[in-house]
Formats: structure tokens, sequence, C-alpha cells
């Protein structure tokens, strides 16, 4: 199940890589779900304040939107890198997707500290390796 604060991280990725507009095909390929389950959520997002839809455009988040898609994807950048750095777990990628939905700000805020978190998260996300470029790994993950 995705939750809200995926897809904004998941449109502002891909606004950034393309720079405009998240097109739902894209959203869709990148969390592996259907195009119209896409829809649905983009739908309720828009509902909300958190971005605009014009059909056959695309998406783009409102301020509001990328206000809580950069606290999403740092607590998500947060706890991948203690995954694969501090607790050297091989599948970093998968847990951190399984963790982010129940990861508060407050758990988000002390593992910070544990990672030393660098001054340009959450920009430090590559989404061509879709992880923190600031991941230290010794061998890279299989995919």
């Amino acid at each position: 199940m995705n939750t809200a604060d995926q897809y904004l991280k998941t449109i502002y990725v891909i606004q950034r890589a393309t720079d405009g507009p998240a097109s739902t095909g894209a959203i869709a390929d990148a969390l592996d779900v259907s195009p119209a389950s896409a829809n649905e959520m983009i739908g309720k997002l828009e509902e909300r304040g958190l971005a605009d839809h014009e059909k056959y455009k695309g998406v783009r988040l409102s301020d509001d939107g990328i206000v809580r898609a950069r606290e999403a994807l740092q607590t998500y950048c947060i706890i991948e890198r203690f995954l694969a750095n501090v607790l050297g777990v091989e599948a970093f990628r998968e847990e951190a997707r399984e963790l982010e939905a129940v990861i508060d700000g407050t758990v988000a805020e002390r593992l910070d500290t544990i990672i030393d978190r660098r001054p340009e998260c959450p920009d430090c996300f590559d989404p061509e390796a879709d992880a923190c470029a600031c991941l230290e790994l010794a061998v890279e993950p299989a995919e």
C-alpha cells in the first residue's frame, strides 16, 4: 500500500528530474501501481491542496506539497542511510520503503543524530540510483 507521502516523494523526484510536471504513467511506473490507482491518489492530493493535476499535462506539487515531499524524502533518506550504513542491512531499500510509513518525526530525528545527516538532504536523493547519494556502501546491493 502506497501512502500519500510516497506519492508526494515520487512526484517531487520526477518533477526535479524532468524539470516539469510528472506524468501519471511515470508516477504509476515508479510506484509499481496501476495508472488508475495513481490517478485516484493524485485526485486526493489535489483535494488536499498538495498537488495540481492538469489532464494530459501532468501533476505539479503545490508549495505545501513540495514542503511535505521534501520532509518525506528527508525521512526516507535518514531511514535508508541508517539501515545501510549503521545496521548493514543488504535489502535496505525494501526495508526503508516498509519502515517509512511507520517512522514518525521523533524517531526520524533520533536516527538522524546517529547518521549525521548532511545539509544537502533531501536533495542528496539520486533518482537514477533510487537511493540517497550519501550512502556509504562497501558493495553495491543486488537489485
